[in-house]
């Protein structure tokens, strides 16, 4: 057995006047260089987690990425959005996307659609597979991500956690379905390397902090190095450019944001857990 293939040794006297060839291997092909880059989905996507100085806005995985892969400003399109469902993504965000002509598509969305009531997963895998084929129909390497178990992050009374990683279970089953069925990389962050570690998240406990997107521009750009593409300048993990929330800023998120966000959030929510929590009861 010779480099997994198998190898019938015959004996046989060579003529003198006929040489010996040796095999020659194939040319390794060259990496492509992706030139164009798009970052579709919700608010992870935007890059929240991950402000900038000076109240510049929101850095975050999208330019990470880019800067790793040597995209240019004007090759990096970030149509994506706060509260953006897979559907959004597809409806909003992929003609967008289209019209820009990337050569790669980094995809985060699914999470906000675990917490709205009308939660489909069939429904959500079918959008997935609409956005992945009007993607690569136009030449696009599309990343989508599968979720890790965010109620190991952010605290939850025990029957929302059950609730919501048993969203997040099924969300999963269904990109899982479609990744394999399409056979594109895909990006697992529950086994993405730190992940559950505090100082992944920001103080939120819903976005990743500065290092945790750095940890997915990482993630991203190793797969897309496995699909064939150039990773001139990989993603460091060390923080640098990112602004460090304050004590102040931590109860002004929490007070602005955090509380309303959880009240409308919660609303939608609750009559899920209180099934969740009636089948338990039930079990018992």
């Amino acid at each position: 057995m010779v480099g997994g293939v198998t190898v019938l040794s015959v004996e046989v006297t060579p003529e003198p006047s006929r040489p010996v060839l040796a095999a020659v291997p194939e040319p390794q092909s060259e990496p492509k260089h992706a030139r164009r880059l798009v970052v579709l989905g919700d608010s992870t996507a935007v890059g929240l987690g991950d402000p900038l100085p000076r109240r510049g806005g929101w850095r975050g995985v999208g330019p990470l990425v880019a800067a790793a892969l040597g995209v240019g400003p004007e090759g990096y399109l970030n149509p994506s959005f706060t509260g953006a469902r897979m559907r959004c993504v597809l409806t909003e965000q992929v003609p967008a996307a289209l019209a820009h002509r990337p050569d790669v598509a980094l995809l985060v969305a699914g999470m906000n659609d675990t917490l709205r009531p009308d939660f489909d997963a069939a429904r959500i895998a079918g959008h997935l597979t609409e956005v992945i084929h009007r993607l690569r129909e136009a030449g696009t390497t599309v990343v989508p991500v599968r979720f890790h178990d965010h109620s190991k992050v952010f605290r939850l009374p025990p029957s929302l956690k059950r609730a919501l990683s048993a969203r997040v279970a099924e969300l999963n089953a269904a990109i899982d379905e479609v990744v394999a069925r399409e056979g594109v990389p895909c990006l697992d962050l529950d086994r993405l390397p730190g992940a559950y570690e505090l100082e992944s998240w920001s103080v939120d406990r819903l976005h990743p902090s500065e290092l945790g997107h750095r940890m997915l521009a990482e993630g991203f750009t190793g797969l897309l190095a496995g699909a064939g593409f150039a990773v001139p300048e990989p993603v460091s993990l060390t923080c640098s450019g990112g602004v460090e929330p304050s004590a102040a800023g931590h109860v002004g998120w929490l007070v602005l944001k955090g509380i309303p966000w959880l009240w409308r959030r919660g609303r939608e929510f609750l009559p899920y857990a209180a099934v969740i929590m009636w089948n338990s009861f039930r079990a018992r």
